[in-house]
């Protein structure tokens, strides 16, 4: 008996007429000949009329044998949120040429595959990449906690930032390096979005503890997720790359101390521990002169970093590192805003730290910066 190829929701179509977030999979030569079809319509009426029986086709994979139970089967996956989306897109067509027009470049998307140098997104099928954020404003309710992932660490990030940054500037099996590791968060979705990583942590402690949480990650696809203990000011990446058989990373994921807000370690190599702003920059800048040779060309290196005050002064430490950074010859490509609504440090005392802002003049840091950088030339 023939299966069904259609995996549509059965509340398809009713009310608002909305298409659950389910996946086609048609058999693209038949998809093919049916599009070919509509090309051939002579007037818009006849267009419309075609692409209606199509739509309805669609909605009832019992019925259209040939696009879902034809053998041999040439199968091409199809998101059913985007598909319909294109054909509501023809269907409000007014002109013929219009309607040929989305019609060419629903084709295209079936029959070619068009990324970028540095992801795997098929810019062909941009539509189907909803959850890939493109806006500057980040807004998470909260921590994704699934898998591996704890929130124990002072200090540590959001797995939604590496999550984002891996899928728009790398592909799969390719390599990423994080110099301030902490708890192993870009690690842990390195495993799971099927790219290996570097982790390099000052602490031993951490690096410890970090390796036992990375490992209950699962690892089916065998990625290499290596935790170094060292100084990511001084660490040979050279050897470290050697020992791999490559020559250089194709992403950098930097989430370095916010200066002295949180003491990480009594470690004096440690830039939570730098006594000046100037010298933490300064510790700050040879993390990126050490790395900067082993970054591909033309890949791209991001440093989440936020601002603190200072004898009641707003220091702008997330700009004061994108300076840094430029001087190594990277060009800025974006300054993505992301909230947070609590910290370890301020939790259940938002009415305290109210008052204290009403008291004394000040804003309570609700966001953090992440800034995104295109290595330019070889250094």
């Amino acid at each position: 008996m023939l299966m069904v190829r259609a995996n549509l929701d059965s509340s398809s179509l009713t009310g608002g007429e909305t298409i659950a977030k389910r996946t086609f999979k048609l058999n693209r030569t038949h998809f093919m000949r049916r599009l070919e079809k509509l090309q051939k319509a002579n007037s818009i009426l006849e267009f419309q009329l075609e692409l209606s029986k199509l739509r309805e086709d669609l909605l009832e994979p019992k019925r259209a044998l040939d696009l879902f139970q034809s053998e041999p089967f040439d199968e091409i996956t199809y998101q059913s949120a985007s598909l319909f989306s294109q054909i509501e897109q023809m269907t409000g067509s007014k002109t013929l040429l219009r309607g040929q027009y989305y019609l060419a470049r629903l084709k295209k998307s079936l029959s070619q595959k068009r990324y970028a140098p540095y992801s795997d997104i098929d810019l062909n099928r941009w539509q189907e990449y909803e959850d890939v954020i493109t806006d500057s404003l980040w807004l998470f309710d909260k921590r994704d906690s699934s898998g591996a992932h704890l929130g124990w660490y002072w200090g540590n990030f959001v797995p939604q930032i590496p999550r984002q940054l891996m899928i728009r500037y790398t592909k799969k099996g390719e390599w990423v390096l994080d110099p301030f590791l902490g708890s192993g968060t870009t690690l842990i979705e390195c495993r799971r979005l099927r790219r290996n990583g570097v982790g390099v942590e000052l602490n031993h402690e951490v690096a410890d503890a970090a390796r036992k949480l990375i490992d209950k990650e699962p690892n089916e696809n065998g990625m290499k997720t290596n935790v170094l203990v060292g100084d990511s000011k001084e660490i040979d990446y050279r050897s470290i790359l050697a020992r791999e058989g490559i020559k250089s990373f194709q992403l950098a994921v930097l989430h370095p101390p916010y200066y002295d807000i949180i003491k990480f370690s009594n470690l004096k190599e440690d830039l939570s521990n730098s006594s000046s702003v100037k010298e933490f920059l300064s510790g700050f800048g040879e993390v990126i002169r050490n790395l900067t040779p082993y970054l591909d060309k033309g890949r791209f290196l991001v440093v989440v970093i936020g601002d603190k005050y200072q004898q009641g002064e707003w220091i702008p430490l997330g700009f004061y590192c994108m300076e840094e950074v430029k001087k190594h010859d990277y060009c800025l490509k974006g300054i993505v805003v992301k909230n947070f609504e609590e910290t370890r440090s301020k939790r259940n005392q938002k009415e305290l730290w109210r008052y204290r802002a009403l008291a004394g003049g000040f804003y309570i840091f609700k966001h953090e910066y992440i800034l995104i950088f295109k290595k330019e030339k070889h250094l």
